[in-house]
């Protein structure tokens, strides 16, 4: 299986260490690897089963190293299902991640905002995601050598990590608000329609990624916390929307996630087994 060829292919760089954390960087976050020390980088395309990302803003490269002294294993850009992947295709870098030592995966993105308060710059913890689409990573044959056949998602964002997360936002004094992420197809945005009909249906946020590797990760038994960075107000709710905008505030807000994230990744350490 690819995510096995990768996950070997990892285990054999020099100065490999085991991670412990898995983190995804979204569209515009790219710097933030800048804060992982001690680093060996891989171009995605060197490992099998990995897709180079086609989108600006995601750079397409496996980061190893440590944040504030936890042992991390980064992915810096994602790719998405708009791109032409299969959905299956997407489960190998998670899948590749727990093998290799992962227990925790930390998700981070883009998002539009559904709610006036919450404006771009912002960040929302994830408490919950409707998938809009309907589609799922883990149609086909199940391997139980992964995880279940049928996958309980009650609790797909991990409570204990999002205490953690508040906490550390509290102790930081950076303002994290708290909602549904609601996934779409994209690439096009959404239409003022469809985010009236999502605000009604219970959703604060949306955007183009992490459902499908939100259900990854708990299939394998991957912990996951998901911060999204509030890049515009949805359609509707401002004049347009363009991704263009979305990478400059991604980029504008990457100091406020860092500071949360350098204290979450301490306390993580502290309490990870």
């Amino acid at each position: 299986m690819d995510y096995q060829k990768s996950a070997d292919y990892i285990r054999s760089l020099a100065g490999y260490t085991p991670p412990k954390v898995g983190l995804i960087l979204g569209s515009g976050l790219g710097a933030l690897a800048e804060s992982i020390s001690s680093s060996i980088k891989v171009s995605y395309n060197e490992l099998p089963g990995f897709s180079e990302p086609t989108v600006s803003g995601h750079d397409g490269q496996l980061i190893l190293g440590t944040w504030s002294g936890v042992n991390i294993a980064c992915l810096q850009g994602r790719s998405h299902l708009y791109e032409g992947h299969h959905i299956q295709r997407l489960t190998v870098p998670i899948r590749a991640l727990k093998s290799v030592g992962c227990k925790v995966l930390v998700l981070t993105c883009a998002a539009g905002s559904l709610r006036e308060e919450m404006r771009p710059g912002d960040l929302m913890l994830v408490t919950d995601h409707i998938n809009w689409p309907g589609l799922s990573p883990l149609i086909g044959p199940n391997d139980d050598g992964i995880g279940p056949r049928f996958l309980d998602v009650s609790h797909a964002y991990d409570p204990t990590l999002r205490e953690f997360a508040r906490q550390t936002a509290e102790n930081v004094g950076v303002i994290l608000h708290e909602g549904v992420y609601i996934w779409c197809l994209g690439p096009n945005f959404e239409t003022p329609a469809e985010i009236r009909a999502f605000r009604q249906i219970g959703a604060d946020a949306v955007g183009m990624s992490i459902v499908p590797e939100c259900l990854t990760a708990v299939h394998c038994g991957l912990k996951v916390l998901a911060i999204s960075v509030v890049t515009n107000l949805a359609a509707g709710l401002q004049s347009d929307v363009s991704h263009a905008e979305t990478l400059a505030i991604g980029k504008e807000a990457i100091p406020k996630i860092k500071l949360l994230l350098d204290r979450f990744m301490q306390l993580l350490g502290e309490n990870l087994q």
